[in-house]
């Protein structure tokens, strides 16, 4: 069971979503998308937290205010956490999470440390903690379809765009072809390089 909540700070709204425990948040891990940003309280257990990048976006670009509910969202749903001020929340991309042997399901460590980003939450700010609960939905989605799904999607896109290249490479080189045919021609057609066979006396007589 996933657990999804509506973000509308910004417009149009995002989508947060996390395990209901550690065996979802291992599908999670498992079955996660090259989009998907991952959010954790810093040194004690929580929650996972996801969010969903559009095509194009960045780590960066996450809006701050984006970032808080996120944040508020992981420290309202850690047992420890919760009962904590001054913690940080820890993200990073999912492709930078890294799995081992003899990890207990849910824990994660990361390939490098240095893209792990850090947000301090000073206190649980109920507002937006009660705004996001609010939007709350639970489903159970197919995680291994959905991430087959996307990355068929992806494989098509790249086809297409492969196609477009190579039309618009051919177009090119017909266009370079006629120019250069063009070119030939106008070279040839130039009075100075044209011949006669006359020799320049208009008799028909040839003695």
């Amino acid at each position: 069971m996933v657990y999804y909540f509506q973000s509308n700070v910004v417009s149009p709204a995002v989508t947060l979503f996390m395990g209901f425990d550690k065996y979802e948040n291992e599908e999670l891990i498992k079955w996660g998308w090259p989009e998907d940003v991952w959010f954790h309280v810093d040194k004690v257990s929580s929650a996972h937290v996801y969010l969903r990048l559009k095509e194009g976006q960045a780590i960066d670009d996450i809006p701050s205010a984006v970032l808080e509910d996120a944040a508020q969202l992981v420290k309202a749903n850690s047992i420890t956490g919760n009962k904590m001020n001054d913690v940080n929340v820890v993200y990073t991309m999912w492709s930078n999470l890294k799995k081992t042997d003899g990890m207990e399901p849910g824990q994660v460590a990361f390939f490098k440390e240095k893209e792990v980003y850090k947000i301090k939450v000073a206190k649980r700010i109920n507002e937006i903690v009660n705004r996001l609960n609010k939007t709350k939905k639970e489903e159970n989605p197919d995680f291994r379809a959905l991430r087959e799904a996307r990355d068929a999607r992806e494989r098509e896109d790249k086809k297409r765009l492969l196609r477009e290249l190579q039309a618009k490479q051919k177009e090119e080189e017909r266009r370079r072809e006629e120019e250069a045919e063009l070119r030939s021609y106008t070279t040839l057609m130039k009075p100075e390089l044209m011949t006669s066979n006359r020799d320049g006396n208009d008799s028909d007589d040839f003695m």
